[in-house]
């Protein structure tokens, strides 16, 4: 007994060993951004620099990050609200999109002949910026907010259609066989063959359709306006606040690799871990 209890007297605490020895992942991000924030700080910390340090940035913007949450009215809203009003808009257009490509690209890989038609139409239409779908979605809606919903869609239903047509083109062969064996009927072909098979894709699709949303949604704000993030920067930007500028860029980045890791997370739960690519 007395062994066990020096032992566990000696055995040192767990945070007292993360701070003497991190872990190299841990570590180096922390020196990487201590460099950059160093270099920052001494590039713009001379008076006629045309941008603000850290320190600079910090003190102008104390208030926004203390009080993300206070509400002026009108567009006079703390970053929670301005991030929040964005987040709705991505979280429909977004939704919407992956419930039609699915849909889409479920109906095109399984049809030789659809595929055939629609690839040319797609193609084309998949490379126009988003941006350039804005007038055409101002003048059907005559309303920004929707407007701004349109253009997260078009810009997200394209990687998920892609990615859900090749998902279920590279069922195996094998797979079709035993399901014309079995006789499956096509629902149960659908649920027990396809969609497993093509899982993988389609969440490789939704992965990067959450990353293009959130970047559409921050560049259709500055020209829509109203309440969101991104006519936040545009507002700031017009006023001259350079500091609040950098805040929101950190904190759309930030949000950006959470909306990442949060379709990562799921695709992690859903998808067998040996389909995961």
């Amino acid at each position: 007994m007395t062994v066990n209890v020096d032992n566990q007297i000696r055995k040192p605490n767990f945070f007292v060993s993360l701070i003497k020895n991190p872990p190299k992942k841990l570590l180096r991000p922390i020196v990487a951004l201590l460099f950059l924030l160093t270099l920052w700080q001494v590039l713009c910390s001379s008076p006629d620099a045309n941008l603000p340090s850290p320190l600079k940035m910090i003190q102008d913007t104390s208030e926004l990050i203390l009080n993300p949450f206070f509400d002026y009215g009108g567009t006079d809203k703390g970053l929670f609200w301005q991030i929040l009003a964005s987040l709705q808009r991505v979280a429909i257009g977004y939704s919407l999109a992956a419930i039609v490509g699915i849909g889409l690209g479920i109906l095109i890989g399984s049809n030789e002949f659809v595929y055939d038609a629609v690839d040319p139409i797609f193609q084309v239409l998949r490379t126009v910026p988003p941006l350039a779908w804005l007038p055409i979605a101002l003048a059907a809606f005559q309303e920004a907010n929707p407007s701004a919903i349109f253009v997260i869609f078009i810009t997200a239903i394209w990687p998920i259609i892609i990615n859900t047509t090749v998902g279920v083109q590279q069922i195996p062969q094998d797979y079709k066989n035993v399901a014309k064996v079995l006789r499956l009927s096509g629902i149960k072909y659908f649920w027990e063959i396809m969609f497993p098979a093509a899982v993988p894709y389609i969440f490789t699709g939704l992965r990067i359709g959450i990353g293009l949303s959130w970047l559409a949604i921050v560049a259709a704000e500055m020209l829509v306006g109203g309440v969101g993030i991104g006519f936040f920067i545009w507002d700031s930007y017009n006023s001259s606040r350079l500091s609040e500028i950098i805040l929101a860029l950190i904190y759309v980045g930030i949000v950006g690799l959470l909306l990442d890791r949060l379709v990562a997370l799921i695709a992690s739960l859903v998808v067998p871990s040996e389909q995961q690519q």
